[in-house]
């Protein structure tokens, strides 16, 4: 009886498929190698049945049914998921586990590609170095939000190596990022607050292509990026979520790329109508002053990643939305704009809040009576639903573009029951 319910059709299927090739496996070891696949990685038991089956034979140094020689190295950017395969592979770098399961994590290069790698706590593996060299034997390939993963398991066999190749990755375009991992040259466009206690920063990168979100975590060794600075990214980890992609930089080595100019994508996004809300986190606001850093601070100068700052530095910013008379859009403006369509400088900004007994909030005001109720063209980036606005210019007053606004705000009172 095995140790779970492993159908034993599959095992004598897999059994009388290797004996025609001249080899003769125990069907207790046929079982465990099936509860592998099945039990720990949850790969449907027909994938499995043919993972074994070539696995077996590779591990006699017998060609399978294709005719393809399964002893051979796979080139990391040719693995797939439901595979078990052998790689020869540099360790770019080690993270800390994302389980008490997990004995080792990080990724593994050679010259085609590189892929994340997991070594779980029972195989038993002797932990892998970093910058070292490796040829990893049976290993099991799935799949985390559509990115391939390897698996390190007690049947894995593990071989230092020594070479000496050079790994150059190829920079990829940020419009053509799919989950994995990947190497970017690209621009730090913006900081965004941090989401959660354990982010070290989370902001936006972009190149001539597009933009995409970043984060770094607390818990790695990676840098902390400025503003308007270009870098290599070197293995980041690229991952899709709701049809959106993001980077991973934490475990990425991270280079500043001064010899290159790049002129970041502003976005096709276009935006006409009346400005109708203006939200948390308008005005004058303070931002941490540690290099790199720059997230907005509380009114009690409390950074999420750096406490206290009583030394922090002024901005200024516009949140709010735009009603085109169908659909209204989220909008962020920064700094300069703000100051523009406003008429409102940032020193005159820091002046009214010390002098004034309304602090802050008088700040609010004044932009709400410059802009609210206002026409404005809005172009940008769109993300997450935001406009993240290059240009805001004022717009002439259409009377018939106010009628169709007044009579959309009609309907949605009717919607909600209120009297019009």
């Amino acid at each position: 009886m095995f140790e779970m319910d492993i159908d034993p059709v599959i095992t004598e299927r897999i059994s009388l498929k290797i004996k025609e090739k001249g080899i003769d496996a125990r069907d207790e070891e046929i079982a465990a190698k099936l509860r592998v696949l099945i039990e720990d990685f949850h790969i449907p038991p027909e994938e499995a049945e043919k993972t074994v089956t070539d696995e077996i034979l590779k591990e006699n140094k017998v060609k399978d049914f294709s005719g393809k020689d399964t002893s051979e190295v796979t080139p990391i950017a040719d693995i797939c998921p439901g595979e078990w395969v052998t790689v020869e592979g540099k360790i770019v770098s080690v993270s800390e586990p994302p389980s008490e399961s997990i004995a080792q994590s990080g990724i593994i290069a050679d010259r085609t590609g590189a892929v994340k790698f997991v070594v779980w706590k029972k195989a038993g593996a002797e932990e892998l170095e970093e910058l070292e060299w490796y040829r990893i034997e049976s290993a099991v390939v799935d799949e985390y939000r559509g990115a391939p993963s390897m698996k390190i398991h007690s049947g894995t066999k593990i071989t230092k190596t020594e070479q000496e190749t050079p790994l150059v990755p190829k920079a990829v375009k940020i419009s053509g990022l799919k989950p994995g991992i990947a190497t970017i040259r690209a621009k730090f466009v913006r900081n965004f607050d941090a989401g959660h206690e354990r982010m070290l920063q989370a902001g936006l990168l972009g190149d001539e292509t597009g933009t995409v979100r970043f984060v770094t975590w607390k818990d790695g060794n990676s840098e902390v990026l400025e503003e308007d600075k270009n870098y290599m990214i070197y293995y980041a980890e690229v991952s899709e979520y709701q049809g959106k992609i993001s980077l991973d930089i934490t475990s990425a080595m991270i280079l500043e790329d001064e010899d290159t100019e790049i002129e970041v994508y502003e976005g096709d996004t276009e935006i006409s109508g009346v400005f109708i809300h203006m939200g948390n986190g308008s005005g004058l606001i303070k931002r941490c002053p540690v290099e790199g850093c720059g997230k907005t601070l509380s009114r009690q100068n409390f950074c999420p990643v750096h406490e206290v700052q009583n030394d922090f530095r002024y901005d200024m910013r516009i949140t709010g939305a735009i009603d085109n008379g169908k659909s209204t859009k989220n909008i962020l403006i920064q700094r300069a704009e703000a100051e523009r369509i406003t008429g409102i400088t940032l020193n005159e900004a820091i002046e009214t809040a010390t002098v004034s007994p309304l602090g802050y909030d008088d700040i609010v005001m004044k932009m709400k009576n410059a802009i609210l109720g206002r026409y404005f063209t809005c172009k940008g980036n769109e993300m997450d639903g935001t406009v993240l606005v290059k240009s805001c210019t004022s717009k002439k007053y259409d009377s018939s573009f106010h009628a169709g606004l007044l009579n959309r705000t009609a309907e949605m009172l009717k919607e909600k029951g209120g009297d019009c």
